[in-house]
């Protein structure tokens, strides 16, 4: 998990579909995230102020006293993703950094706000991975015991246990949903090669 707070506004009026994304990010351990929620349209312009998110995700028929437009200009830095809900004008959609739909599975979600707030100290954290490190986990997310492993990659039980230890360490992730994930966005797998487990992993 991240040692730093990835901060998210979420803003949208339905509390089902708000509480919903929550308990979705709650599951995705390879980070923590920091939630504020947003109800009311009125509210959005001086609540982002306060609370200077990395990440807002919003229903784009949410917008009151203010527009996208003014939120890119007042804030570059922060990620704009559009919460579809009901059918959106793909003109539309083109204007934020990401979107997510109320069709979306837990797993297309997860994807979609890892790769939004991949932040360089992860990026610097894999590059310290090591080839055979990075088998590893490829192994681990296949359901596959340390024994597996080390007859897989000729390796001893005690030097897989030892490879492991040292990829949580690097890493900060201790489950095997946060590592199909992390596996996942860096492209150490493919989405399908490992749907089966995820669906009943996460």
């Amino acid at each position: 998990m991240s040692h730093v707070p990835v901060k998210i506004t979420l803003a949208d009026a339905s509390v089902i579909v708000r509480n919903g994304l929550l308990a979705v990010l709650k599951r995705m351990d390879a980070f923590h995230f920091k939630v504020y929620e947003i109800s009311d349209p009125e509210q959005l312009k001086n609540s982002l102020g306060w609370q200077n998110p990395d990440v807002l995700i919003v229903n784009p028929v949410f917008f009151g006293a203010i527009s996208l437009q003014q939120i890119r200009k007042d804030a570059p830095q922060i990620k704009c993703v559009a919460l579809q809900n009901a059918p959106t004008d793909s003109a539309v959609s083109k204007l934020y950094d990401e979107v997510i739909s109320i069709c979306d599975s837990e797993e297309q979600i997860a994807g979609k706000i890892t790769n939004l707030v991949h932040a360089p100290e992860v990026e610097k954290r894999h590059e310290s991975l090591s080839a055979r490190e990075k088998e590893v986990i490829v192994c681990v997310i296949k359901g596959m015991t340390n024994k597996q492993i080390a007859d897989s990659l000729c390796l001893s039980t005690h030097t897989v246990i030892t490879h492991r230890r040292n990829i949580s360490a690097k890493l900060q992730i201790h489950s095997t949903a946060g590592l199909i994930i992390y596996a996942i966005v860096n492209k150490l797998v493919e989405l399908d090669d490992v749907k089966g487990f995820l669906k009943y992993e996460v």
